[in-house]
């Protein structure tokens, strides 16, 4: 397949389920006035293509892509064929991009991909495809017993400014590669073959990129452990509504990446396109991955369990990064579930709108559910002590036009849900600020507090035993800008509360008896004078 058009990265993955043909408009002509003659058109020119299977016969099937690059025919795709083997195709002059794959009917026999990079159409032109050129792509993960996913190879090559892309993915290991005429300019074509394979506890993710004139002619890499970088994904049991098992405390969830196809669950590289794969995840549970450094970040999704007729809540972690020999662990759906700001403002204002997108229920990793469930909500704007505007519903992409200038505002808002063993029941949040109407997006200085403890795979800290959980500042009071932060604990819901001292970024909590929730409240006022007022009722249990 040969992508032509630069599509956002998601929306480039999801075209990879489909074989495209991207067809060319026809070259326009027109009259000059007070001219005897015509503008002339774009010369044309036959590229003939034959095609020879590993036996130098006509192969069984073959289907062959033209694309161009720059010239007269940029963005201009045609796939040739004819069953003899020899197809012919008239295209404006020009550099084109040539990809073609040759197959049998035997699964076994795998594929045969040719690339030319550089296909400089200047005259009648006729180019061999060949299958014997291939060599195979033979790249292997350390453990033996490792079972084969899926894979695909990309390419891109850059001429006069234009970019155009190709690709192939296959469900067998069974991929021969070539290259296939002259030389392509320094630095001009990149390549990548990214490989996923399964085991008991996980499995691996094989990436690796090139650059430089050609295309592969096959590619060998048997890996070694101390290649990879260990990526631990970790599901907790949450049985809440949107949670694990929405009550049933237990289920599979799944982990994905936004490098994988549409809503398939997979784990893929951050750059791309590319293509991903699947692993089941148990609740609670593990997935051990092993992953290649050098291909960069990766992204990864999970999918939660949900209850029968409810949306699943699915869980973004990208441009994840790794290094060699060290472990990298992401914890989804577990406590301490709160208000978080990682990656944005939470509220801007525009003139005299202010827009929040303040995600009130991220899991304790701070990943922000797609779906988050909730029994009640309610959120208002005051402006000077009065109340301007209430909504149901929390702060996700909400929007209130205030009046001009200069004012002082309390945005507050509450989440309940049922009460479940490791869910926090009742999120309150509430911040002051001041603001002036802006000449455009300015930042309103908000922050939250997030809290970390070390907790079981449950989601459940030990009873009894004092707990150390550290305190993280997000958004404007961050790096610094804390005048003062106080934390304290309950033990009973939110009736009383106990102040705990903040010691080097941490609290300390006697944990309760076992079976109780344990609720926490952040208040802090920054440099500046905003503040925050936050609680988080059943923060987490004892177990």
């Amino acid at each position: 397949m040969t992508i032509t058009s630069p599509l956002p990265r998601r929306s480039v993955l999801r075209a990879l389920t489909v074989a495209a043909a991207l067809g060319g408009a026809a070259p326009a002509s027109g009259y000059v006035s007070g001219s005897a003659a015509f503008a002339a058109e774009p010369e044309t020119y036959t590229l003939t293509i034959r095609h020879l299977d590993r036996d130098g016969r006509v192969p069984t099937h073959y289907r062959t892509s033209v694309t161009g690059i720059s010239g007269p025919g940029a963005g201009r795709s045609e796939q040739p064929h004819d069953a003899s083997g020899t197809a012919s195709v008239r295209l404006p002059g020009g550099r084109y991009l040539l990809e073609s794959s040759l197959w049998t009917d035997r699964v076994a026999d795998g594929t045969d991909w040719i690339v030319q990079p550089r296909l400089d159409l200047d005259r009648d032109t006729t180019v061999t495809v060949d299958a014997r050129t291939t060599a195979p792509v033979d790249v292997t993960p350390p453990d033996g017993p490792a079972a084969f996913l899926n894979s695909g190879m990309f390419i891109e090559v850059t001429h006069g400014g234009a970019t155009r892309m190709a690709s192939i993915v296959k469900a067998t290991p069974t991929l021969r590669t070539a290259h296939l005429g002259p030389e392509a300019e320094a630095g001009s074509v990149k390549q990548w073959y990214d490989s996923y394979w399964t085991t008991r506890a996980g499995g691996y993710a094989l990436g690796r990129t090139f650059s430089g004139t050609r295309a592969l002619t096959g590619l060998t890499h048997h890996y070694t452990a101390g290649e990879l970088a260990t990526l631990e994904l970790r599901a907790v049991a949450r049985p809440d509504a949107g949670g694990a098992g929405a009550g049933s405390g237990a289920g599979t969830g799944a982990v994905a990446g936004t490098a994988g196809i549409d809503l398939a669950p997979t784990v893929g590289p951050a750059a791309g396109p590319s293509v991903g794969a699947s692993w089941s995840l148990p609740v609670p549970g593990t997935a051990t991955l092993f992953v290649t450094p050098l291909r960069g970040t990766w992204d990864v999704v999970y999918t939660a369990p949900a209850a029968p007729g409810t949306r699943p809540n699915r869980y973004f972690a990208d441009g994840i990064a790794v290094r060699a020999g060290a472990t990298t662990t992401h914890t989804f759906d577990g406590p301490v579930v709160g208000p978080a700001l990682t990656g944005r403002a939470g509220v801007e204002r525009d003139g005299d709108t202010l827009t929040a997108d303040l995600p009130l229920l991220a899991d304790g990793d701070g990943h922000v559910p797609t779906a988050p469930s909730f029994d009640t909500a309610w959120a208002g704007l005051y402006r000077d002590g009065a109340l301007l505007h209430a909504r149901s519903g929390g702060l996700d992409r909400a929007t209130f036009t205030v009046p001009p200038g200069p004012a002082s505002y309390r945005l507050a808002a509450t989440v309940a849900r049922r009460a479940a063993t490791g869910a926090t029941t009742r999120v309150n949040a509430s911040w002051t600020f001041r603001s002036a109407t802006t000449a455009g997006p300015v930042p309103v200085p908000v922050s939250v507090v997030r809290f970390s403890p070390g907790l079981g795979p449950a989601g459940t800290a030990p009873a009894g035993i004092p707990l150390r959980v550290p305190v993280t500042v997000q958004g404007a009071a961050a790096d610094g800008r804390v005048r003062a932060l106080t934390v304290s604990m309950s033990a009973d819901g939110g009736r009383s509360w106990t102040v705990l001292p903040v010691h080097e970024g941490a609290v300390t909590v006697p944990n309760p008896a076992a079976g109780t929730a344990v609720s926490l409240r952040a208040e802090l006022t920054d440099t500046d004078g905003n503040t925050l007022d936050q609680t988080l009722v059943d923060a987490y249990r004892t177990g």
